[in-house]
């Protein structure tokens, strides 16, 4: 069964960092288009960062500069760097993989990241 498993999120203050950290089982992050995206309590989750099987990276607007996506094919783990960080990005951050062949989605459970100001 394919598995995507979160870790990294937690408490910081304003300004500060944290590390999330995807693990993926059954599946193989390199071939596929994978990303970070979050979802803020009562509203919709939106897309933060995606990396493609070539290495292309996108950001939303909103963490451009302050977040860095990165995949690490050996230990078929993806990360998200986030530094700089604002109470507005408070949420729920999930991992998401997708074969660019058959639009199949994978996701992972999330894991929260609350930032105090």
């Amino acid at each position: 069964q394919v598995q995507l498993v979160e870790s990294g999120g937690g408490l910081v203050q304003a300004g500060g960092s944290l590390r999330l950290s995807c693990a993926a089982s059954k599946i193989t992050l390199s071939i596929l288009t994978v990303g970070w995206y979050r979802q803020p309590m009562g509203t919709q989750r939106d897309l933060v960062a995606t990396i493609s099987p070539s290495g292309s990276t996108n950001y939303s607007d909103s963490v451009k500069g302050r977040f860095t996506i990165s995949r690490d094919n050996a230990k078929n783990r993806l990360y998200l760097q986030m530094n700089s960080l604002k109470s507005e990005d408070t949420a729920v951050y999930y991992c998401k993989a997708e074969s660019p062949f058959t639009k199949r989605e994978y996701w992972g459970q999330g894991t929260q990241v609350t930032v105090s100001s």
